[in-house]
């Protein structure tokens, strides 16, 4: 087993563990990015307020699509 063959094994444990935290933490999870977005927009004096928001976007659906199925963060009604 080479070097490469122990990083992909560690990063299948990362992935297998996030998609644990997000299974069972979702609601703590999309709080912490809305938080994030939020400090973010504050820190940035709403210049990119678009952006921010697409980020959060994103990484909520890369979070709640680790298990295949997108079930476990909820989706945000308006943007913006």
């Amino acid at each position: 087993m080479g070097m490469f063959d122990n990083l992909k094994g560690l990063a299948d444990q990362a992935r297998e563990k996030a998609t644990e935290l997000v299974d069972q933490h979702g609601d703590k999870v999309e709080q912490g990015l809305e938080k994030a977005g939020q400090l973010a927009d504050e820190r940035t004096g709403g210049q990119h307020s678009d952006k921010i928001r697409q980020g959060v976007d994103k990484a909520r659906e890369a979070l709640d699509g680790l298990d295949g199925q997108q079930d476990d963060l909820h989706r945000p009604t308006t943007s913006g």
